[in-house]
């Protein structure tokens, strides 16, 4: 496994930890619609909520969730709005982030931007 990937699923397993300390349950994981992913589905009480985790080794060109630009908005959106008509979901749905910065073996900065608007 290329190293960009190991530290992106050490993210994931480091952010679905914390929202399973947070409270929330975890639906699933690495949900496909086409080429189009969604991190972590969870709920936060009644409400369903789509997760993209961004992982970093560091700061150096700026915060992780800054990676996250109009053409991912846009596959998040198609991907959350594929999971809620497939899944028939009909309770209120949220977007969040968690930004991870940090390496293996470090205690990483972990940051949750919760209600992030789409497009």
């Amino acid at each position: 496994m290329a190293a960009h990937n190991e530290l992106g699923k050490w993210g994931e397993d480091l952010a679905t930890a914390y929202l399973e300390q947070k409270g929330y349950t975890i639906v699933e994981r690495d949900w496909k619609s086409g080429r189009r992913d969604i991190d972590i589905i969870a709920r936060d009480g009644n409400i369903v909520v789509f997760v993209e985790v961004k992982t970093r080794k560091n700061s150096v060109f700026g915060a992780p969730e800054e990676a996250i630009d109009f053409h991912k908005l846009q596959n998040l959106q198609q991907a959350i709005n594929h999971y809620v008509k497939y899944k028939h979901i009909r309770q209120p749905i949220r977007f969040d982030i968690i930004s991870i910065v940090g390496t293996i073996g470090q205690t990483p900065d972990i940051r949750h931007i919760q209600d992030v608007t789409l497009i």
